[in-house]
């Protein structure tokens, strides 16, 4: 599928059961899938920069609409050459509509048919956000692809709820379109809602896809609900969406996330939780996590994985990442940040590679046996 102007395409290049690998083409590179995007809300990535993502093999980074909005505000971004030039990197960006933030202020906001009317999580200034405005802002930005802006339905919500606000994001999807400005360059998603009810997903699925969207994307995703049943939607969403197309799974989330929703077909991941888990001091391995200011790390000489490659391991002890944590050295935030990113990255390209080599499943039991065999400290993932 190519865009009118030709910067956007996808292909698909290997597919082993459900699990695909392919490339997204975009003015400002290719993106190989299935892919994992390291989230910048602000314009930067969280204690690392655009150096230190290159050379952790990021292809594309995801900011947000609703943030860079109300600060410094899009039109200075515009003025100062867009945000690749204003965050010196010069890969492929996404960007979030915003429709989650709004989602998570609640007593801040109001929502209506026109769009939300919200208080600034900032300084309480009253703002409002539309399809047109969430279209308008991400031009402005000047990034590769865009997303519409959706309501999120929450965890748990009951059916007649999540209709109404499944019929109200496609709606909202349509309104996004007709405001999009042709010859840009830039790509529109549109997003599937529906809760979690497979039937819905569905419905979601077949009517944003009839509305001609470069891609689609499944949000509502991450928000309490239990495995089985986020791999029972995703499955449903996944079915029901043109397969010629990327899919993106906002939001999610954890490695075995990641592995589940390849093995059923997605293309993109995002997710906070490798460089918020990085500044809380747990640091992601083959056999778990490790959770670096433990005690028994206080000697240790080896590496936090001895088979990753990133700078981290190839330079650190255990005791220094321990050493610089306990002693809340901002250091540690980068190191455990760059080793973090990585181990998605890594895991995305093992995926892929297996795709391509017709192993998936194998690479699919492999990662669970390695989890199970090898040492993993028992604090909690946050997400």
């Amino acid at each position: 599928m190519t865009d009118v102007d030709g910067s956007f395409s996808f292909k698909v290049v290997a597919q082993d059961g459900s699990a695909r690998t392919g490339e997204i083409t975009t003015p400002h590179g290719v993106i190989p899938t299935p892919i994992f995007m390291p989230v910048g809300t602000y314009g930067s990535v969280k204690a690392i920069g655009p150096d230190d993502l290159a050379a952790i093999g990021a292809k594309i980074i995801l900011s947000n609409t609703y943030h860079l909005m109300l600060r410094p505000g899009e039109e200075l971004i515009r003025k100062l050459g867009g945000l690749h030039r204003f965050m010196s990197w010069d890969g492929p960006i996404l960007t979030d509509s915003g429709g989650f933030q709004v989602f998570s202020l609640a007593k801040l906001r109001k929502m209506t048919e026109e769009g939300v009317s919200f208080q600034s999580h900032i300084d309480g200034a009253k703002s409002f956000l539309s399809p047109e405005k969430a279209i308008a802002v991400q031009e402005a930005l000047g990034v590769d692809i865009m997303m519409c802006l959706d309501e999120c339905t929450p965890y748990p919500a009951d059916r007649k709820q999540t209709m109404e606000s499944m019929a109200l994001t496609n709606r909202w999807a349509k309104r996004c379109l007709e405001a999009q400005t042709p010859g840009t360059g830039q790509t529109l998603f549109g997003i599937v809602q529906g809760g979690m009810y497979p039937d819905l997903r569905k419905q979601a699925a077949e009517e944003i896809a009839a509305m001609g969207f470069k891609g689609h994307s499944l949000g509502g995703l991450a928000l309490g609900e239990p495995m089985e049943v986020r791999l029972d939607v995703v499955a449903a969403g996944v079915e029901a969406l043109p397969r010629e197309k990327p899919l993106y799974l906002m939001g999610l989330g954890t490695p075995e996330d990641l592995v589940e929703c390849i093995r059923l077909g997605a293309d993109m991941f995002d997710c906070v939780m490798p460089t918020r888990n990085a500044r809380n001091g747990q640091l992601l391995t083959r056999f778990g996590k490790v959770v670096i200011k433990n005690a028994k790390y206080r000697d240790d000489e080896r590496p936090v994985d001895e088979e990753c490659g990133c700078y981290t391991c190839r330079n650190f002890s255990r005791a220094y990442l321990r050493h610089l944590y306990v002693c809340g050295e901002l250091l540690a935030y980068r190191l455990n940040s760059i080793h973090n990113l990585y181990y998605y990255l890594s895991l995305a390209a093992q995926a892929r590679a297996a795709v391509k080599a017709g192993g998936f499943e194998e690479f699919y039991k492999g990662f669970y046996a390695m989890r199970h065999q090898g040492e993993s400290d028992t604090a909690p993932l946050e997400d």
